[in-house]
C-alpha cells in the first residue's frame, strides 16, 4: 500500500532554512566545494556569543579530521573577507556524524533501507512526526515505510514539506558506515564527531 501527499513549495533543501542561513550558505559553499566537499547543513545558533555551525562531507561520505581543518581555514578566510556578521561568533565545522541529518533529496535515496525520523512543517493527516524505514524517493517525494494501525505502509512525503530529517542510530547503520570507512582505508569511527572550532570577532 502506498500513499502520496504532495504540495508545491519554494524550499529546495534543508541545508539552510532561515534567510541569514541561506545568505551565509551562499558565501561559504564555494569555499567548501572548491576542495571537493559538500555543504551538508548550516545553522547560525543564537546565544551570548552566536555559533555558526557548518557540517561538511565528501560526496561519498567519510571526511577526515585534517580535511575538516582545511574546510575551517577556507571558510574562515571567506567570512573574513565578506564580513557578513556584525557581532562576534564561534565557527564550528564538523562532519555530519553517523546518525546524520538528511538535508537534500539525494540523501533519502543514498540512505534508503535505514531508519529515520522526519518532521514536517504542517500537519499531515494529523501528525508532524514520522518514524520508519526510508524507501528512497519518487520524483520530489520522500518515501518512508511507517506503522499504521499495526501494519506497514509506505507513504510519500513532498520533500518541500519537510522541516527536519535525521537517520536513527542503529547497529545496521553503524556497521554499514564503518564498513564503508574500512573499505576507504579509514576505520576510526571517532572521526565522525570531530569538530573544528574557531572564534571570530567581527569589527564594526
Amino acid at each position: 500500500m502506498s500513499e502520496h501527499i504532495s504540495d508545491p513549495s519554494n524550499i529546495t533543501d534543508l541545508v539552510a532554512r532561515t534567510a541569514i542561513d541561506q545568505r551565509l550558505a551562499e558565501i561559504v559553499r564555494p569555499a567548501i566545494e572548491v576542495e571537493g566537499f559538500e555543504l551538508v547543513r548550516l545553522r547560525l545558533m543564537a546565544g551570548k556569543t552566536r555559533t555558526l555551525q557548518i557540517m561538511a562531507d565528501r560526496p561519498a561520505g567519510g571526511i577526515e579530521i585534517d580535511e575538516l581543518g582545511t574546510v575551517t581555514t577556507n571558510v574562515s578566510a571567506v567570512l573574513d573577507v565578506e564580513d557578513p556578521l556584525d557581532d562576534a561568533y564561534v565557527l564550528e565545522v564538523s562532519s555530519p556524524g553517523i546518525d546524520r541529518p538528511l538535508t537534500r533529496l539525494k540523501d533519502f535515496e543514498t540512505w534508503s533501507g535505514h531508519e529515520a525520523r522526519i518532521e514536517t512543517e504542517e500537519l499531515i493527516d494529523g501528525r508532524r512526526r514520522f518514524k520508519g524505514t526510508l524507501q528512497g524517493v519518487e520524483g520530489n517525494e520522500v518515501l518512508i515505510e511507517i506503522e499504521d494501525q499495526g501494519a506497514p505502509v509506505t507513504i510519500g512525503l513532498q520533500f518541500d514539506w519537510l522541516s527536519d530529517a535525521k537517520l536513527i542510530l542503529t547497529d545496521e547503520l553503524i556497521a554499514e558506515t564503518l564498513r564503508a570507512r574500512k573499505d576507504s582505508g579509514v576505520i576510526d569511527e571517532a572521526d565522525f564527531d570531530d569538530i573544528q572550532t574557531e572564534t571570530a570577532s567581527e569589527e564594526e
